[in-house]
């Protein structure tokens, strides 16, 4: 556009690969590499998983924008986005988002062919299944998104081990379980949000009192699977214990939902309190081998 800075180019291409989503992303790639690693990492895989997929990832939300575009046009949140403005065409969007997909997906090929292939099974849920249709259709669209909200942990996991073993599988279901409350939690807080754009999620189908029932019990089967990687004998004593403590706070405020006076904002603190929890998670798994053995 004509008087465009490049800066404000820039920042209009940035928006699009939405890097909230990939800087919480990639704290969890960590999470998964380090803890297969146990103490012993290689860093220049390290820098290759974490770059290749934070391409991939970038180039997933780009699609999703584009796809979105006509119902970010009536969320209030979203309206202001390069695609909705028009500061940035589709066919440009396909472009920037194939090229970045294509960086990543080559990068993650140097590392090994299950991590490229488990990125490309999250990148295909998300853009294919999740954005195109089961966002707009269908009240489990969240669960089916969860699985790809799920693989960043597991690439970085795979990327050292080469192999999707117990440990890979604990990973994913647990991420994908802490999805749930978290995704719930926003969209009673988004909740007229979701209901201009007439996206079918949990709250707006079933009820607000219906998703407090969903987001207390997943948090109880977060905490379940979270405790999992110390009974298998991924983690030990340290994890469990930090762990167990979030899990049961993060429960504690689901419990508070059933007496909310205000259900936004304890949606709001419910959130909040759930990025706290998956960050100090990755942070644990990622320490994990780095502990004295009495702790490990």
């Amino acid at each position: 556009m004509p008087g465009t800075s490049i800066k404000d180019v820039l920042g209009q291409f940035i928006a699009l690969t939405k890097p909230g989503i990939i800087f919480g992303n990639m704290i969890s790639v960590m999470g998964g590499f380090f803890l297969a690693a146990q103490g012993e990492a290689n860093l220049p895989l390290f820098f290759a998983t974490l770059v290749g997929l934070g391409l991939v990832i970038a180039s997933g939300c780009a699609f999703n924008n584009l796809i979105d575009r006509d119902i970010d046009a009536v969320m209030e949140r979203t309206r202001n986005r390069p695609l909705v403005r028009g500061t940035i065409t589709p066919a440009t969007t396909v472009g920037f988002a194939t090229l970045l997909g294509l960086a990543g997906f080559t990068m993650l090929l140097g590392t090994n062919l299950l991590t490229a292939g488990l990125a490309a099974f999250g990148f295909a849920i998300y853009v294919g299944a999740y954005s195109l249709y089961f966002k707009r259709h269908s009240v489990y669209g969240t669960l089916i998104g969860s699985l790809s909200g799920a693989i960043p942990p597991v690439v970085g996991y795979c990327a050292v081990t080469g192999e999707f073993d117990l440990g890979a599988l604990i990973l994913l279901v647990t991420f994908c379980i802490w999805q749930m409350p978290h995704s719930y939690a926003i969209a009673i807080f988004r909740f007229k949000d979701y209901q201009a754009a007439g996206i079918p999620v949990l709250p707006v189908a079933k009820g607000v009192a219906v998703a407090k029932h969903h987001i207390v019990g997943y948090t109880v089967a977060f905490i379940l699977a979270s405790l999992t990687l110390p009974a298998a004998g991924y983690t030990g004593m340290a994890y469990f214990v930090v762990m167990l403590m979030m899990g049961l706070y993060w429960l504690k405020l689901g419990l508070n939902g059933y007496r909310a006076e205000d259900d936004v904002k304890w949606a709001r603190g419910n959130f909040g309190f759930s990025i706290l929890t998956v960050t100090v998670l990755s942070v644990m798994m990622a320490v994990n081998g780095y502990l004295p053995a009495l702790l490990a």
